[in-house]
């Protein structure tokens, strides 16, 4: 049988192991691994020269910004990103306009996707107190996850209330899907921040003070218990508070469905870099804390209570990041292009090993959002989205050439190692040494397999 591609000579890497060899290609799935000289003969032939073959990563907090915010990034643009980046699947945030809280806005949102699209997508349902009734038409419409927001000054995304929280957990669990959770509480931040803008204070640290540890802990706390309350499964967002992880790790042994997510910026960044890394243009949600947090969750990310690496990639025109008030700059900066750049520069470092990046950017994601082994696996049958990496590349990061709209960077300059070479999505060519190689529409929705 002659099939469509065979990568030869790869380091083929899983959270497992690595080992040489060869991935047969065939349809759009893996059909052989194993030596490169028992692979099929195939009317086309990668040779990897030894290089590291992985899964496509998985990205499962990004905020595309269509519908209502077209200024901001499209689903061309951040799906040029995703592919230029090693991510071959990327879940959408429902914080559009309007935001995507029925099942008739998650069907317009996969429409105004899907002819643009250069990686597979999924789109999140939003909870809000009105919408509770909505949420399984909503599964059924095609989304992917479900997004709570207890930490949000956003109108288009108001916090809700306890009881409709617990509520909605119940209505989520009946699906069978997760529920990602921004966990943080509003009142306490409402409170902080009022007191703060009251008392003059519009430098970046006063941001820091408003979203108190506090804050996280208590929530991340009440996430835990209405989780185990309902059943539900939940994830907790970009968590970046040393303090919330002790809760985290104790829902996990409790036998709590709870995954977590961290992202570079909080890995990487501290408020002792933010006069390099632009002042106020560090502003994100929640923020890059003082020094002593970075320590504890690189920790967690290597020991499995953190799951998941993501980017929370949030472009914003270069404008809106160069406010002199901290409180007028729009939080959040752009991560599809650099998230795989920055964690394979700390594998070169040693501080983390290929095999855990896997794990937490491609097998991790992939199943706790009801994915594997369809997506993050090397496995006969999977999809073949692959990526070859390039572990000897060297290149400062520089916003503006990235594929994503939004151009402003804390980490504009920083010396990187390592990169994505070749990105195929379900064996298609998507991206190539930082170029894109397809067109939009490739890209598929994606949810549970219903």
């Amino acid at each position: 049988m002659t099939v469509d591609l065979v990568i030869r000579d790869a380091l083929i890497v899983t959270p497992q192991a690595r080992r040489h060899g060869g991935v047969a290609v065939d349809n759009g799935r893996i059909v052989a691994i194993g030596r490169t000289d028992a692979m099929p003969p195939a009317r086309r032939v990668i040779d990897a020269g030894g290089r590291p073959l992985i899964p496509g990563a998985l990205d499962v907090h990004v905020h595309v910004r269509e519908p209502g915010f077209s200024h901001k990034e499209t689903w061309a643009t951040a799906t040029a990103a995703a592919a230029v980046g090693g991510i071959t699947t990327v879940l959408d945030m429902p914080n559009t306009n309007p935001p995507t809280e029925t099942a008739a806005r998650v069907r317009e949102k996969i429409a105004i996707a899907a002819p643009q699209a250069l990686v597979d997508f999924g789109v999140y349902g939003n909870v809000g107190e009105g919408n509770v009734s909505e949420l399984r038409a909503m599964a059924e419409a095609g989304a992917s996850a479900f997004k709570l927001y207890l930490g949000s000054d956003n109108p288009l995304v108001p916090c809700p209330n306890d009881g409709a929280v617990l509520d909605a957990f119940a209505e989520i669990r009946a699906t069978g899907l997760r529920c990602t959770v921004h966990a943080e509480n509003t009142p306490i931040l409402r409170w902080r921040g009022d007191r703060l803008k009251a008392a003059g204070r519009h430098d970046l640290a006063a941001h820091l003070e408003q979203h108190a540890d506090i804050a996280a802990v208590e929530a991340v706390s009440r996430v835990a218990l209405l989780a185990e309350w309902t059943g539900c499964k939940v994830h907790i967002a970009h968590e970046n508070c040393r303090h919330a992880l002790p809760i985290i790790a104790r829902a996990k042994r409790r036998g709590i469905d709870l995954t977590a997510e961290t992202c570079p910026h909080y890995l990487l960044l501290s408020m002792a870099d933010a006069e390099r890394a632009g002042g106020n243009a560090l502003r994100v949600k929640p923020p890059v804390r003082e020094p002593g947090h970075a320590g504890p969750l690189w920790d967690a990310l290597r020991d499995g209570t953190i799951d998941v690496i993501a980017t929370d990639h949030a472009p914003h025109p270069a404008a809106e990041k160069r406010q002199q008030s901290i409180w007028d700059v729009s939080p959040g900066f752009p991560g599809l292009d650099i998230s795989m750049r920055l964690m394979l520069t700390e594998v070169a470092r040693g501080r983390l090993t290929l095999e855990r990046y896997v794990m937490a950017a491609c097998e991790a994601p992939a199943r706790a959002f009801g994915l594997y082994p369809r997506k993050g696996a090397l496995l006969v049958g999977a999809d073949a989205d692959l990526v070859i990496l390039d572990l000897e590349r060297r290149a400062p990061i520089r916003g503006a050439d990235f594929g994503s709209m939004g151009k402003v960077t804390p980490l504009e300059g920083l010396e990187t190692v390592g990169a994505a070479a070749l990105t195929l999505l379900r064996g298609t060519l998507v991206a190539e040494d930082g170029r894109i190689a397809a067109t939009g529409g490739i890209g598929r929705p994606w949810n549970t397999g219903r």
